[in-house]
């Protein structure tokens, strides 16, 4: 078994370990390493990957942490992101489409986390592609679903994550506990992902305001 250990991450657990846990820079076997992922030790000085091997994984969006917005139960922001991939209703022009078909309903979306929510939404945005779509929708308006700017959809997305943090104590905790640790993804990211898919960016700034900076 195989351990690869960089000198970066020695520093983190020197300069850290009394203020933070020494565990979130524990290094994982690189033969264990999924083809997504980015290792807890790969984080450079002055930074914390949001591993989901450990307690900080309920940062990520896939968590497992119920909210409730605008009357709705979401078990996940996952889930919550990919409803709005998904026709509201019968008269929705992406249910009345007869090329695609549309494997869960708006409600069985809400409920999911993880993996079942993202192979949720990959099955959604292929049929995004087919119909020649590029919006979503939300309470019957539409919005853009991949755009560079801090428009409709990020304001929406940073609400939920905002619902997830007020109505789940330890989300809040988590947070506050990595202080002033610059927040990286434990995922490959995408070149040029629009803002609302950088939600360890958006965390930060959520951060900094529970800090009264």
């Amino acid at each position: 078994m195989r351990f690869f250990v960089p000198a970066v991450c020695l520093m983190n657990l020197a300069a850290f370990a009394q203020q933070y846990p020494a565990h979130w820079w524990t290094p994982v076997p690189v033969d264990q390493k999924a083809w997504w992922e980015i290792l807890p030790q790969e984080a450079k000085p002055g930074e914390v990957i949001l591993s989901k091997r450990n307690e900080l994984g309920i940062l990520s969006n896939f968590a497992a942490t119920p909210f409730t917005f605008r009357g709705k139960r979401y078990a996940s922001v996952e889930g919550f992101w990919y409803t709005l991939l998904y026709p509201e209703g019968p008269d929705d022009l992406r249910a009345k489409a007869n090329d695609v078909t549309w494997a869960h309903t708006r409600d069985e979306v809400a409920q999911m986390v993880a993996f079942e929510a993202k192979d949720a939404g990959t099955a959604a945005e292929e049929n995004m592609r087919k119909l020649g779509i590029d919006w979503v929708t939300f309470e019957g308006r539409r919005m853009t679903y991949r755009s560079q700017e801090k428009g409709e959809h990020y304001r929406l997305i940073v609400a939920a994550m905002r619902g997830k943090l007020e109505q789940n104590a330890k989300v809040r905790e988590i947070l506050l506990a990595t202080g002033n640790l610059v927040l990286r993804p434990d995922h490959i990211q995408e070149a040029g992902a629009p803002p609302e898919w950088q939600y360890f960016a958006i965390w930060m700034e959520i951060r900094s305001e529970l800090q009264g900076h």
